[in-house]
């Protein structure tokens, strides 16, 4: 990571780059949780040891805590849905595949039954969008999670229940609020995870 700008400069860009790397691309990491770093860690910014950016999720998760519902919702719909299959970033490629392959993907009535899900999801919680630290588990069981979630029953039918049948959580409510709270705890968890993959495979690439 380097540049002809000057350090400050160095600093800002560096951050942008490896928080959309590990929280996925949104504007909210340039606009507003990049500069509230700058300021809440100031000097004590580096990003010359792994540990300096696990020390930066943790600030970052605190700092979005803190944004409004809408803001935090707004950032953690960079994330794709559970089951989507195009214009994924490589990471969430990876993790999403729960150790599927071109040879045997995950089965289309897999990808239809999360299709419904997320959409019943969303009616549920309006405005948020369903996030969970996958961490290797099939696309299968993240399913099932979600069933669990909306207290419906397990199926592989790609229309039931009907969206129209659930009843709605109210935005901003203490339930959607609390969910909200669950969806950047799971951010954080997934960048954490992230961060030790690229680790462990030598592609982290910090100031010398």
């Amino acid at each position: 990571m380097s540049s002809d700008h000057g350090p400050e400069q160095d600093i800002e860009s560096d951050l942008k780059s490896i928080l959309t790397l590990l929280f996925e691309d949104s504007d909210a990491i340039q606009k507003t949780l990049v500069p509230e770093l700058l300021v809440s860690l100031g000097s004590e910014i580096t990003l010359t040891r792994p540990a300096d950016l696990h020390k930066i999720i943790d600030e970052s998760i605190c700092v979005i805590h803190r944004w409004s519902p809408a803001l935090q919702a707004h950032f953690i719909a960079g994330h794709p849905r559970i089951g989507e299959t195009k214009n994924l970033s490589v990471l969430s490629s990876k993790e999403q595949s729960g150790g599927t392959s071109a040879a045997a993907p995950t089965p289309p009535e897999v990808l239809l039954r999360l299709q419904h899900l997320n959409a019943c999801y969303e009616h549920v919680y309006p405005g948020l969008r369903y996030i969970t630290f996958v961490n290797g588990r099939s696309r299968a069981t993240i399913a099932e999670e979600m069933e669990d979630k909306l207290g419906i029953s397990r199926s592989l039918l790609p229309d039931q229940p009907p969206v129209e049948s659930l009843t709605p959580v109210e935005a901003n409510s203490q339930p959607w609020l609390a969910e909200l709270h669950r969806a950047v705890e799971d951010v954080g968890r997934i960048a954490k995870s992230r961060l030790e993959k690229i680790e462990r495979e030598g592609l982290l690439q910090l100031r010398k």
